[in-house]
């Protein structure tokens, strides 16, 4: 029996290798972002939580993203100044700032997106069927222990 089969059987080992395949495909799925996007992952995945979850204050971008405020800051700021991201204040806590994603930054999220989930589309269809329902049953597990 091989290491990585033996290895596999414990749950170590089993997170070691998740832990690796995540990390290398999250690499992969990276490399394949629109040329013209010069914005970091951290940029994008606050882009992408204000297209999904739509406006939201500072601190809940923290909360989501699991940063410190200070840094969401720094980032909505970044954001804010090159176009992508508008800020207001909250209506009913004036201590509180609101994010919203402008046209710019949804064109950015949408087409950053389509590009990637083209490239990962091709690599499913190079997967047998059974393959592919074994991802398809593994894909709200693995959206459970990211969010855990």
């Amino acid at each position: 029996m091989s290491s990585v089969a033996r290895t596999s059987r414990t749950d170590a080992g089993l997170a070691s290798e998740l832990r690796i395949s995540v990390m290398r495909l999250r690499r992969r799925l990276a490399n394949e972002r629109h040329p013209d996007n010069e914005l970091g992952m951290n940029a994008m995945a606050v882009l992408g939580a204000l297209y999904v979850k739509g406006d939201l204050a500072v601190g809940e971008l923290a909360t989501h993203e699991r940063v410190q405020p200070p840094s969401m800051t720094r980032t909505v700021n970044c954001l804010e100044r090159d176009g992508y991201v508008t800020r207001r204040g909250h209506e009913s806590d004036r201590r509180q700032v609101v994010v919203s994603i402008t046209e710019l930054g949804r064109d950015t999220v949408l087409a950053d997106r389509r590009r990637r989930d083209a490239w990962l589309a091709q690599r499913l269809r190079e997967l047998t069927p059974d393959e592919r329902a074994v991802l398809r049953a593994a894909a709200p597990i693995l959206d459970r222990l990211a969010s855990a």
